[in-house]
């Protein structure tokens, strides 16, 4: 793989881990304790009575467990670009992890975090 093209997938997953962080702090702080790990924010509750404020516990309660599959998901994609980016580090990039051989670069301009050759990953 020529150096310009490795540079733009480079950027490229630079610019995919800054999008995927970012969308995570609106909902999930990192874990300082555990690499790559994000918490979903739990609401906070006053403790106050009354059914308006049950009703907006149970709301917020409701919307974190939604977001839960969400965090999992960002999380799995960072750990893939951020797995992608230390194999450039480490000149094993565009290198199937299974057989050896080169990844086409149609596959990883269109998922530059792949890992895997086409034959392999349907395997």
């Amino acid at each position: 793989m020529d150096k310009k093209t490795l540079e733009e997938l480079k950027e490229k997953l630079e610019k995919e881990k800054i999008k995927i962080e970012e969308e995570l702090k609106k909902f999930a702080n990192k874990d300082e304790k555990l690499a790559g790990d994000w918490d979903t924010r739990f609401p906070k509750f006053d403790g106050s009575s009354g059914s308006s404020n049950l009703e907006t516990a149970a709301d917020e309660v409701e919307e974190y467990i939604s977001l839960l599959p969400l965090e999992y998901a960002l999380e799995l994609k960072l750990k893939n670009v951020n797995s992608a980016l230390n194999r450039i580090k480490n000149g094993k990039y565009g290198i199937c992890e299974k057989c050896g051989k080169e990844i086409p670069i149609e596959r990883l301009k269109i998922y530059p975090e792949a890992n895997f050759c086409l034959k392999c990953k349907a395997k």
